[in-house]
């Protein structure tokens, strides 16, 4: 198989690839967690497309941390021959409270 780099076009759907991601937290009970995220390989859906899933806890603050699992949007292509997927979850309630996660993930090969 051929290596596709971040400067390369890929037209369709790479089956073997994954996305990253860094955000934060919302702010909730006074503070926010750190996200470092790297998604499963992509799961196909029934519409041809993909999405993928991902699992992990965010990292340590204020005491506590937070777990979560949760599902990607859709790909959505961004130009370039890459593409990328919103998500949008809660992490566990710890400490007597819980935080939202949402944002957009790093660019993987592939326009769809």
């Amino acid at each position: 198989m051929p290596k596709i780099s971040r400067e390369d076009f890929v037209k369709g759907f790479v089956p073997h690839h994954n996305h990253g991601s860094v955000d934060y937290t919302s702010v909730e009970a006074g503070h926010v967690h750190q996200c470092l995220d790297v998604t499963s390989p992509p799961i196909q859906t029934q519409n041809h497309g993909h999405i993928h899933y991902t699992e992990g806890y965010v990292v340590f603050e204020d005491g506590h941390t937070h777990h979560y699992k949760a599902y990607s949007g859709p790909a959505i292509p961004v130009g370039d021959g890459m593409h990328v997927h919103y998500y949008d979850f809660y992490t566990t309630e710890d400490d007597g409270h819980r935080h939202r996660v949402r944002g957009v993930d790093q660019p993987a090969p592939g326009d769809k």
